[in-house]
């Protein structure tokens, strides 16, 4: 049984349906709740962020999840993917624009890379839209393969806009 499973969730396109990014994160925050084996235990704040790398595409509304449970690691992430297509999100271009995105950024300890799934999420690190959110549902989370808490990455990325709504 994983104690911590970290989701980081993103959007910035309306989805298909009209809901805003805003309202989009919420739904799926919700979402993450009713997967089957697994239990939410927080949901951080809302940020508003620019998009990384810098483009002219909308803000993005940024959050993350903390799950517990039991789910298979790629069972997980198809249980991700269906429900960002569930919002009407489109795969194409990397970085691109999206009414939903869901990241598994870490299991636990679970330290693995292979072409579907690489735990922890390769750039978490570099990413104060994922670190901020962490800060308020794991700060004492410590990554297993840089050996950093949440704060000492967070403080590397401080030059980084990430804005509480």
């Amino acid at each position: 049984m994983f104690q911590t499973i970290l989701v980081a969730i993103g959007a910035n396109l309306a989805s298909t349906d009209g809901r805003t990014p805003l309202e989009t994160c919420r739904w799926a925050a919700g979402q993450l709740a009713q997967l089957p084996g697994l239990e939410r235990r927080g949901v951080s704040r809302w940020f508003a962020t620019r998009p990384v790398p810098a483009s002219d595409q909308p803000r993005f509304v940024n959050g993350a999840a903390w799950l517990s449970g039991e789910m298979e690691p790629y069972r997980l992430l198809e249980a991700l993917q269906t429900i960002e297509t569930e919002a009407g999100r489109l795969r194409g271009v990397p970085n691109a624009a999206r009414t939903l995105d869901l990241d598994l950024l870490a299991m636990d300890d679970l330290v693995m890379a292979d072409a579907a799934l690489i735990l922890p999420h390769p750039r978490l690190q570099d990413r104060a839209f994922v670190l901020a959110p962490l800060r308020d549902i794991r700060p004492d989370w410590v990554h297993p393969v840089l050996n950093l808490n949440v704060a000492a990455m967070l403080t590397a990325v401080s030059d980084q806009d990430v804005q509480p709504l």
